[in-house]
């Protein structure tokens, strides 16, 4: 970037939607104790302290199944799993505690170091933590006692809400209590899906050792609806580890369906992968929500920025017959726009001429960072039925450099002399455009 400052600009254009839209929403992190058994503790907690910098609120709740693993074979005891659950008898208890202890007192202290060395040196993070959850038994289940581990029967959202309004970030680990003491040991899915739901979040964040929900042919889904991901669970076997994916998908969906926002499995091998999961558009996991994000729809007059700051890159470097405000304020009803999540990636207006039974495609524009994944397409799609709608025979459009595109797509290139009469008197000759038109069936 220093090389070429416009790329910083582009970049920080393209994410300040997203900290907008962030700004003041709470977040549950839920981390999976295998990333700080990988040693990416400080790397997250700069991410953390970066998010909370910006004004996003954040509940972070830990895991702890590799360091009581390891606490267990310093004891010569196996674990024991069932239905996706530890088995936890009172040898792996003390396990549970110990790991607790520790990892709190690691991640606490982390926080506390002012991340020196780091965009964020200097900044003082303040950690919160406590007796939040309130916890069950499992009990019996198949004939197998699970003794003590247990469920998330009540958070203390209240306390929880008034420590993030204080400014703190609030530290909860997998550990509940009875009314009468009595400890359980918990998951960390379970307690980061039941906070969310209490404290009626905007986002839960697993960030595990899976990378995300992938298809038979081992794509990567980047969203899925709620009822996606309910059909898609019912379509795998139970989980019978909790590294499953289908177990993270699992609380994921309790989560939407209690009422947070959105809900995200993405994996920490990836440097940065919270943040690239937040501030890119198709971040680098899977999101879970009750309804596709991605809208197609007619343009408003709250749309005007956001069309504007869409097609100005294309109008610079010549690509777009530049417009000014006015002029789309104007014409804001022959738009169509693609918004994604509150953020407007693709834009298209048709401006039908019925004496010619034709109009006109223009100001087709696709955001860089959504480019090659057929959005470009579905707005041209959406563009035919409405000229369809209209009874127009065909639609035009008039390009310099995108020809190629739009000859695979069915058009094929005119004389300028074809135009309808009030367009060709508008038509620049030292642009020297292309027409190309497309018959609609």
């Amino acid at each position: 970037m220093s090389s070429d400052p416009s790329q910083f600009v582009h970049w920080l254009r393209s994410v300040a939607p997203y900290i907008h839209a962030h700004r003041g929403k709470v977040f549950v992190v839920a981390i999976a104790g295998e990333l700080i058994a990988d040693g990416q503790l400080n790397a997250l907690v700069q991410d953390i302290a970066l998010l909370s910098a910006m004004g996003v609120r954040i509940v972070l709740v830990h895991g702890f199944r590799p360091q009581i693993e390891e606490q267990l074979r310093e004891k010569g005891v196996t674990s024991r799993y069932s239905h996706g659950m530890r088995v936890t008898d009172p040898i792996a208890l003390d396990a549970a505690q110990e790991a607790a202890g520790q990892l709190r007192f690691e991640i606490e202290a982390t926080f506390s170091q002012g991340l020196p060395n780091t965009p964020m040196a200097g900044a003082t993070v303040r950690v919160v933590s406590g007796n939040f959850i309130t916890a069950r038994p499992v009990g019996v289940i198949d004939g197998l006692d699970f003794e003590h581990t247990g469920l998330v029967r009540k958070v203390d959202a209240p306390t929880i809400q008034r420590a993030l309004e204080y400014g703190a970030v609030v530290l909860v680990s997998p550990f509940g209590f009875s009314p009468t003491g009595e400890a359980f040991n918990l998951s960390m899915e379970d307690v980061a899906s039941s906070v969310a739901a209490a404290i009626k979040a905007h986002k839960l964040l697993l960030i595990t050792e899976v990378d995300g929900v992938f298809d038979e042919d081992g794509q990567l889904l980047s969203e899925l609806t709620v009822a996606q991901a309910e059909n898609l669970l019912a379509r795998l076997p139970d989980p019978q580890q909790p590294t499953d994916t289908a177990f993270y998908l699992r609380h994921a969906v309790r989560a939407c369906r209690a009422g947070v926002g959105r809900a995200h499995i993405t994996g920490f091998k990836l440097d940065g992968s919270l943040l690239l999961e937040l501030f890119t558009h198709d971040g680098v996991g899977t999101m879970i929500a009750d309804e596709h994000l991605e809208h197609l729809r007619q343009a408003s007059a709250d749309d005007v920025g956001g069309i504007l700051q869409l097609i100005e890159p294309l109008e610079a470097e010549g690509v777009l017959v530049k417009r000014s405000r006015t002029e789309i304020e104007r014409d804001i009803g022959n738009y169509t726009v693609l918004e994604h999540d509150g953020v407007i990636f693709g834009c298209a207006a048709l401006y039908p001429y019925p004496e010619a039974r034709t109009g006109e495609m223009a100001a087709l524009t696709v955001s860089d960072s959504a480019q090659g994944q057929g959005d470009g397409e579905r707005i041209l799609r959406r563009i035919e039925q409405q000229a369809r709608a209209l009874r127009l025979e065909s639609i035009f459009v008039l390009t310099t450099r995108t020809t190629h595109w739009f000859l695979k797509r069915g058009f094929v290139p005119v004389e300028p002399d074809w135009l309808p009469e009030a367009r060709r008197q508008r038509y620049n000759d030292q642009r020297r455009s292309r027409v190309l038109v497309k018959r609609l069936g």
